[in-house]
């Protein structure tokens, strides 16, 4: 029989999430985490490369209560000269930035996830249309951390519901 997973593998204290530009799939789940699960777990997020703040996302995260307009776009290697890339755990969010999630791992103790999350810069139509694709994402990823963290304690940063 094999032996259980270390506390740590099965409830990471620390998660990066990546995405290409480090504006909209990234920022949203970096804050739904940080909300949702408060500081039992240290969340950051980076991009491939740093891209321009969206304002669909800040739009979509405010209407769940969630401030994002202060956030500054930044790079893995951002992170790796100032912070260090002591996570427990990446969740990539799109191809491109899962490739630098591994190839972070050859030089650091780090757990990778991939989750596959729509782009919705890529949705054209008006600003409701728009709106509705940054929603699906936002809820999406909301799920899925809930499904993710959810073990080994309970949320402790609110976010009922």
């Amino acid at each position: 029989m094999d032996a259980p997973l270390p506390e740590r593998a099965v409830r990471p204290q620390s998660v990066l999430f990546l995405c290409g530009q480090n504006v909209v799939r990234s920022v949203m789940a970096a804050a739904l985490t940080k909300h949702l699960f408060g500081k039992s777990l240290y969340v950051m997020s980076a991009g491939v490369i740093a891209g321009d703040v969206d304002p669909f996302v800040t739009a979509v995260m405010e209407e769940d209560g969630l401030d994002v307009s202060r956030h500054k776009p930044r790079t893995l290697e951002d992170l790796e000269e100032y912070e260090g890339l002591g996570f427990d755990l990446a969740i990539s969010l799109a191809p491109d930035a899962h490739h630098l999630a591994l190839e972070a791992t050859r030089t650091n103790a780090l757990t990778v996830e991939y989750w596959p999350t729509a782009d919705p810069t890529l949705e054209t139509g008006n600003r409701e249309q728009r709106m509705a694709a940054y929603r699906a994402v936002r809820d999406e990823l909301e799920q899925r951390i809930r499904a993710r963290f959810r073990q080994g304690g309970r949320s402790a940063g609110g976010g009922a519901g």
